[in-house]
């Protein structure tokens, strides 16, 4: 004769099996990096704290820091087809030792999206960022402020990075 389960019965039953399949789940989900979308790994966490470096120098407009970071191989298109707005290396410099240096203050937020390595080895770190920058007019200092989704490519320079293009 079949007799029904009491309600402890099959809580006895059925809470090990799914707490079974959520722990055989769980140890394939993936974690993130605090506050950002980039799966956590070495790798990632070097590529994001290198990138934090690079915020900071942005934000304290340190030049030299800036300069340091970028690959002698530094290229910038501007992305259009005019290659007259196009910076290399030395025109980088150029950049950040007159326009850039005339910012008076720069707040510069980062949200990592994604980081991926091409074939070439070139790391690719998507991120949206807001910025709110001041700079000088003629009609006075005045505040700008931007959001936008960005790129920087990166290659390996020893244990630490250089920025191919993106700054």
């Amino acid at each position: 004769m079949f007799r029904p389960m009491k309600p402890l019965a099959q809580l006895l039953v059925v809470v090990p099996l799914a707490l079974g399949l959520c722990s055989g789940a769980s140890g394939c989900t993936k974690t993130n990096i605090p506050n950002t979308d980039v799966e956590d790994s070495n790798d990632n966490r070097k590529v994001v704290t290198f990138c934090e470096k690079y915020r900071h120098a942005v934000e304290e407009r340190d030049v030299d820091a800036l300069y340091a970071m970028a690959s002698p191989r530094y290229f910038e298109t501007g992305g259009n087809a005019k290659s007259s707005d196009d910076i290399d290396y030395q025109g980088l410099h150029t950049y950040l030792t007159s326009k850039f240096k005339q910012t008076k203050a720069i707040r510069y937020e980062i949200r990592y999206r994604r980081i991926t390595e091409t074939e070439a080895k070139v790391i690719h770190v998507d991120y949206t960022y807001t910025a709110s920058f001041q700079v000088p007019t003629s009609n006075g200092d005045q505040w700008h402020r931007a959001v936008r989704d960005h790129r920087l490519q990166l290659v390996r320079d020893g244990d630490s990075f250089k920025i191919l293009g993106g700054m």
